[in-house]
């Protein structure tokens, strides 16, 4: 199929974008871009990363999907009775966030899980520090919504033909702009304005993680920095509070699972077993480090790596506004999100 010069931009620009774990991790983020009335948007479940490597865009009627909208259709929750079939022989399904893409009215969309932004969206002032950093760039600050409606019509609500950021509470940011050039340019600009000193924190204790491990379901990670959440103390307070963003839910469950003194990978996944439950696919060991299910998938990785990104980065006594439980729980039975898991799960979605 013949693309203009844009959307081969806009490849180039989702494979770098989705390469940088400061900015996406794993399946999250999405980019689009609107071309002669089709929206064309990353697929569900697929990696930006992987923007060169394969097909990862779905044509989307855009007007058909706006009247939807407008309509309040359930239909346009998934955006999948709205795809260009005969452009999708792979059938694959739009991004849980095509509504997003299809509101905002610039040609090009770049949404990302931006750590620094997330790190702000998820304190109880968010919108304060927002309208802080941002100054003098059109935005909304867009308080949580789940992905998908309730996110749409949250931003509805709050944005105008010049809003060209998007802060999102609890989620991370979108930008929006005419050209791929000028949305990578304000994606740099945003995420500098957002960026904040780094907490170091202490090294992994790797010779007391590998005994805790012993004949468990468990191993060191191969990143060190998925420690980071454990070892620094402040980080390893922040996680033990809850849930912060949707992908922590979807990929490693509600909450963090922190380890008493006294327990062991095993002694913590007899437990898990016994009450018929899945294996977290992460334990933190506080002032020590962490362990990952032998198994545990690239995406879940990635969501590891995000959450000491993100805590490294929130100030020390921070107040935070962590997903309530029915935040969780919608989430968690989200057919959307299970489609995702579903694709993650089966390696669909590994390099």
């Amino acid at each position: 199929m013949l693309r203009s010069s844009e959307f081969e931009a806009l490849l180039d620009l989702s494979a770098r974008v989705g390469a940088d774990p400061e900015l996406v991790q794993g399946a999250g983020g999405n980019t689009s871009i609107k071309e002669g009335g089709t929206l064309w948007i990353k697929a569900s479940g697929l990696w930006l990363a992987h923007a060169r490597m394969r097909e990862v865009m779905v044509p989307v009627a855009l007007d058909p999907l706006l009247d939807a909208l407008e309509r309040d259709d359930p239909a346009a929750e998934k955006a999948q009775d709205f795809v260009f079939r005969e452009l999708n022989p792979s059938g694959l399904r739009p991004s849980i966030e095509t509504t997003v893409h299809a509101l905002m009215p610039q040609k090009v969309v770049i949404h990302v899980h931006c750590v620094v932004t997330i790190a702000a969206a998820v304190q109880t002032n968010a919108a304060a520090i927002a309208t802080e950093k941002l100054r003098g760039i059109p935005h909304a600050f867009v308080p949580y919504a789940r992905p998908g409606l309730p996110l749409a019509r949250a931003i509805a609500e709050r944005i105008d033909e010049d809003t060209a950021v998007l802060v999102l509470g609890n989620h991370g940011l979108a930008v929006a702009a005419e050209t791929v050039e000028e949305a990578a340019r304000l994606l740099a600009e945003v995420s500098q304005r957002f960026a904040v000193p780094v907490r170091p924190a202490p090294a992994a204790d790797l010779a007391t993680l590998s005994r805790l491990a012993v004949n468990s379901a468990y191993r060191l990670p191969e990143d060190e920095r998925l420690h980071d959440a454990a070892t620094d103390l402040e980080s390893c307070r922040i996680t033990a509070g809850g849930s912060l963003y949707p992908d922590h839910v979807i990929f490693l469950g509600k909450g963090s699972v922190i380890a008493a003194p006294e327990e062991n990978a095993l002694s913590l996944e007899e437990e898990f077993r016994n009450a018929g439950q899945n294996l977290p696919p992460v334990l933190l060991f506080p002032g020590k480090g962490a362990l990952v299910l032998k198994d545990i998938s690239a995406g879940a990785l990635a969501m590891a790596r995000c959450l000491s990104d993100v805590a490294a980065r929130i100030p020390a006594g921070t107040r935070l506004r962590y997903l309530t439980d029915a935040e969780n729980a919608e989430l968690l039975g989200w057919d959307a999100e299970k489609y995702r898991q579903q694709l993650n799960r089966a390696g669909q979605v590994l390099q």
